[in-house]
């Protein structure tokens, strides 16, 4: 049997950087083996690897180590030399149409191809295994439960108290002074609900004091704001999430702070003072740099030696307190970093970015806790992906752009942002969106993805129920979620269908049944600020969770694409243990005949069909899988491990 042509992605030659095909183990100077699956239909003559080694080619010969009807395994060695590995295949057939063909990280290619999309390894990879498995749960603080009430603390002079199931504003000064009262021991009080959900991460906005509810213009680094119960809350917090297993991820504005930070103070008032330095002025003391020229976050200068030893560098540094008993936080999220440290032609942030880590791993050494770090980056992060900084972004750009774009409602809710264009959301096909995807992850070693965090919205994005329009659309966004690589991360409420235009408005606080300040239940009410809970959205939620949760492939499998036409799509997740199949489809259209053979895989183990998506198989591993889409929906299947990779060659 040979793979069909229709389908492309099952037509070309496979290899990714997963345990399936990528074997050995992760140390400088160890010797990898690279497995390349070739359908049948190519059957090159030769195959040779080509590997960058101290910025010069270096070749080795694939070696056929197994045939079946279907195609061809071939084996080459790699070898961790350098800080990042590159590494690409290239097929020879000389008697054929394709007789010079690149095969790259992002496809295929008949002509020489520059480096930047070969497939790429680090050889020094620290970043936290624990993160592979990780399901994150974001929550704005104050919007998440009020253990203490809100009356009976006292309000700073910004605040504006709202009720707890009021409408958040929807942008501007109302969005930062409105206070619904949600603490840190709330969050406490609730940590039953989200293991249900699947969530063994909680990653918080920031907590520390400020001039708004959002917290990104702080005031100060050194405490935990009292509003949200101070210090000792936060250390209770982390204490009940270590109990259970759980992780606890801060927020750090590193490229900013507010106008009345402790620093920014003593800046303005003291031309003279260490600190006047941590701050760009262009005129003192009432000209200054700001994030994005609003006048209360003024931007901080990294080429100040004393701001770095501070804030992000050494062990007396803001980033190292917080990651240190009593606290003892699992890592950080680091805000707006694409622009920390980058002002004009002054580029640091990749030393913000190293001095962070280097400071992270000297705790993680003294602790013995793995610790992670994770930039926000709305847009292209790949040049600051490079290894020694940042362990993954959130991943706006290649996951949440791509997947607002084809699940976009046709007729969109008024006044969505695009996400920083000044359109509406386009409505993509799946072929462009698939295309794309798979050309910005070409861009980064595969562990950069793995370890970022996959988000449907955050804090600072419409909902994606309002985005996409529709419980059963939304239904498929989870799929994928759950499903791709990466670290899935869901904004607080998404799981009850809430719905919100603007990032502020999309701030709504969880419905619980009990009363802020009322003794903790995790039963929710029947409605939220938006109407009413859809708990068969969150049926779906703590089902894709438990999946994760059962499915290696699904935490720690490589990725191939198989299908991708206008409104439907299918990957495959690859692992020794058994792949796992992957299709969404955003309406009804034809269905596709997978032949199990062409994966490879094993038989089926088991179908979950969702919604308007069914599966059929015919045959064992060498029958076919029928994915036939009525309407919105999904399926996962789990196929058995495929035939041993010891399997005896056969000659041509």
């Amino acid at each position: 049997m040979t793979c069909p042509n229709t389908t492309h992605y099952l037509s070309q030659p496979h290899h990714d950087t997963g345990p399936a095909y990528l074997l050995g183990t992760l140390r400088p100077g160890a010797q990898l083996t690279a497995r390349l699956w070739v359908p049948a239909p190519w059957d090159p003559e030769r195959i040779i690897l080509r590997q960058v080694v101290d910025g010069e080619p270096a070749l080795s010969n694939a070696q056929l180590v197994a045939r079946t009807d279907a195609g061809s395994w071939w084996e080459a060695p790699v070898r961790l030399v350098n800080p990042t590995n590159r590494y690409r295949f290239l097929l020879l057939t000389p008697d054929s149409d394709h007789p010079y063909v690149w095969f790259h990280a992002a496809g295929l290619s008949d002509h020489d191809v520059p480096d930047a999309t070969d497939f790429r390894v680090l050889a020094d990879d620290d970043a936290p295994d624990w993160v592979l498995d990780a399901v994150c749960y974001q929550i704005f603080p104050d919007r998440f439960c009020a253990h203490t009430a809100p009356h009976e603390r006292t309000a700073p002079a910004w605040a504006q108290p709202h009720a707890w199931l009021a409408e958040p504003p929807l942008a501007g000064d109302p969005s930062a002074a409105a206070w619904y009262g949600g603490d840190l021991d709330g969050i406490a009080d609730h940590l039953d609900y989200l293991q249900d959900l699947g969530v063994n991460t909680v990653y918080l906005t920031p907590v520390f004091p400020a001039g708004s509810v959002h917290r990104y213009d702080s005031t100060s680094f050194d405490r935990v704001d009292d509003l949200l119960g101070g210090d000792a809350a936060l250390a209770r917090l982390t204490r009940a999430l270590h109990e259970r297993g759980m992780r606890l991820v801060l927020d750090l504005t590193t490229n900013h702070t507010g106008v009345t930070h402790d620093w920014f103070r003593r800046a303005v008032t003291d031309a003279e003072s260490l600190e006047a330095g941590f701050y760009s002025f262009d005129h003192y003391p009432d000209q200054y740099s700001t994030w994005m020229n609003v006048e209360s976050m003024p931007k901080l200068d990294h080429r100040s030696q004393a701001m770095r030893d501070r804030l992000v560098r050494g062990p007396e540094s803001v980033t190292a307190r917080w990651l240190r008993p009593p606290y003892n936080a699992d890592g950080w999220r680091t805000d707006v970093a694409n622009m920390t440290g980058r002002a004009g032609l002054v580029d640091l942030a990749h030393q913000a970015a190293t001095d962070m880590r280097a400071t992270m791993r000297q705790v993680q050494a003294d602790t013995g806790r793995e610790l992670w770090l994770v930039a926000e980056h709305g847009y292209d992060a790949s040049g600051d992906l490079t290894g020694s900084g940042w362990q993954g972004t959130m991943n706006y750009h290649g996951f949440t752009r791509p997947l607002w774009s084809w699940l976009a409602a046709p007729d969109p809710a008024d006044g969505l942002n695009w996400l920083g264009i000044p359109t509406g959301i386009p409505r993509l096909k799946g072929g462009p969106v698939a295309r794309g995807v798979r050309e910005y992850t070409a861009h980064m070693p595969a562990t950069s993805i793995t370890h970022s965090m996959n988000l449907l919205g955050s804090h600072d994005t419409p909902r994606i129920r309002t985005v996409v329009g529709s419980r059963e659309a939304q239904l498929v966004a989870a799929t994928a979620l759950f499903t791709v690589p990466g670290v899935p991360t869901v904004f607080s409420g998404d799981e009850l269908g809430a719905t919100g235009r603007t990032g502020e408005h999309s701030r709504t606080t969880m419905p619980w049944a009990a009363p802020p300040g009322a003794e903790a239940t995790d039963e929710l009410g029947p409605a939220g600020a938006w109407g009413p809970v859809d708990r068969i959205v969150l049926e779906r939620y703590r089902h894709l969770g438990r999946l994760r949760q059962e499915l290696p492939a699904l935490r720690r499998g490589g990725m191939r694409w198989v299908h991708a036409d206008d409104d439907l799509l299918v990957w495959l997740r690859t692992h020794p243990d058994g792949d796992v199949l992957v299709a969404v489809a955003r309406a009804g259209t034809a269905a596709v005949d997978l032949p199990l053979s062409c994966l490879p895989a094993g038989a089926v183990d088991e179908v979950y069909s969702m919604d308007g998506v069914g599966v059929s198989v015919l045959g064992d591993a060498g029958g076919h899988l029928t994915v036939s889409p009525t309407g919105p929906g999904s399926a996962v299947v789990v196929l058995r491990p495929a035939l041993p990779r010891t399997e005896k060659v056969c000659t041509h």
